[in-house]
């Protein structure tokens, strides 16, 4: 009989050799827009992102702390109740990169999304939704870092 470590063992040599051949499958290897999140300001990561000059709206919803006493982990959150929604972003102004997170979004998934992100510094955090058709809808909020988080 085998056992569980075997078993373990096994998988993992078959996962390596796989990996190895490129047979693995191609949505185990997320892609990233490498200049979307080296953007350094809100308007070139969306634009990166395939969004277009945002504009605030009341129907995006951003939360997270008034005040942060460790920016190494900020809660933060973006929620819109909008139909046709294609990706949603949260973002923080005065970090060295802005794009903290890039959430995919279809018909079959909630636009609700929240992550823990890095501070350097008192910041405005944005969450915007990028629309089907190109629109870049957003709203911020402001959040006060008293132990930064990068580097800080």
């Amino acid at each position: 009989m085998q056992t569980r470590r075997e078993t373990l063992k096994h998988s993992a040599i078959v996962a390596g050799l796989l990996a190895g051949t490129g047979l693995f499958p191609q949505f185990a290897m997320a892609e990233y827009n490498k200049t979307a999140f080296e953007a350094k300001n809100i308007p070139d990561a969306v634009k990166a992102l395939g969004g277009q000059v945002p504009v605030e709206s009341k129907d995006i919803t951003v939360g997270g702390p008034d005040i942060a006493e460790n920016g190494a982990v900020v809660p933060l959150t973006a929620t819109t109740a909008l139909t046709g929604v294609k990706s949603m972003l949260v973002l923080v102004e005065k970090n060295p990169a802005a794009l903290v997170a890039q959430f995919n979004v279809t018909d079959a998934v909630e636009p609700n999304f929240s992550v823990r992100a890095k501070m350097g510094q008192s910041s405005d955090v944005y969450a915007v939704a990028i629309m089907n058709d190109g629109r870049a809808l957003f709203a911020k909020k402001e959040v006060k870092v008293t132990l930064g988080g990068c580097g800080g």
